[in-house]
């Protein structure tokens, strides 16, 4: 939210009024986006309950599952054909993303990883649902929005992020509300937890761009990097033995992401 409206003010040079007039004119499309902001508010809290339970390398493997999810939601809801290629890409995930948890082994320490898994997939879930009902309902009501066309993506990200502070705002007030009088809102947000919140926000940026900018040839070539550099760095920085089923899955799992997201493959297939 801090980085949209430094982007809008600084970088365009529009009056704060502007933020206030994009949301009065786009009041139907800040409604339908609440449902959406609660799906990436539920991934937030499902990644820390994943990531502590998974290694990273094992976390960004199992993550892309969300591609299977989002290809179901979209065949269900949207009626989305998928393409031979397509049906190929996801048999590999999934055969991937079995590898990775099979290779799983049960609590170990403090850890539990199937608690783990079932963080991840239901992130992937999430995420696989947070896609088709913004490309269902918020696009196709934006094509006739009086802001189409007058505003940059940055008032997109201010609305969605306020929606986002609105849903989980309200589930704090609910859940925390007694540790939050006693204790603060920031209490224990120390140097790490800046970091993790300014990754995530610069990380968001840099999703919107890709979404605006880059086709998904160039999104499925990053995807795959980013899990095997998540894969290499995990083993680097912290020591995490990678196996050979590992190799197998993430393998399995970079070729599907390729391929899902590739064009003109079709003719290639018999």
């Amino acid at each position: 939210l801090t980085l949209s409206l430094i982007y809008i003010l600084f970088v365009e040079k529009r009056p704060p009024g502007s933020i206030a007039q994009y949301f009065r004119d786009d009041y139907k499309n800040t409604i339908l986006v609440a449902v959406p902001a609660s799906a990436y508010n539920l991934q937030t809290s499902l990644e820390y309950i994943a990531l502590a339970n998974l290694d990273a390398a094992m976390f960004s493997v199992l993550v892309q599952a969300k591609l299977l999810f989002t290809a179901t939601f979209a065949y269900i809801v949207l009626r989305k054909k998928l393409k031979y290629v397509q049906v190929i890409s996801l048999v590999l995930l999934t055969v991937g993303v079995m590898n990775m948890k099979f290779n799983a082994q049960g609590i170990q320490g403090d850890k539990d990883t199937f608690k783990g898994i079932c963080a991840t997939l239901g992130i992937a879930i999430s995420s696989g649902f947070a896609s088709v009902y913004t490309e269902k309902v918020i696009k196709a009501s934006r094509a006739t929005s009086p802001v189409s066309g007058a505003y940059s993506l940055a008032y997109t990200q201010v609305q969605l992020a306020v929606m986002s502070l609105v849903t989980i705002g309200i589930y704090a007030i609910i859940h925390d509300f007694r540790a939050i009088i006693s204790y603060g809102l920031f209490h224990n947000f120390n140097l790490g937890a800046f970091l993790t919140v300014l990754n995530s926000a610069i990380g968001g940026l840099i999703v919107a761009s890709v979404l605006k900018y880059a086709d998904s040839i160039l999104k499925g070539y990053a995807t795959a990097v980013s899990v095997v550099m998540t894969g290499v760095l995990s083993m680097v920085l912290f020591g995490t033995e990678l196996h050979t089923v590992y190799f197998m899955g993430i393998v399995n799992v970079v070729v599907a992401v390729l391929l899902y997201n590739g064009k003109n493959l079709d003719g290639l297939v018999c």
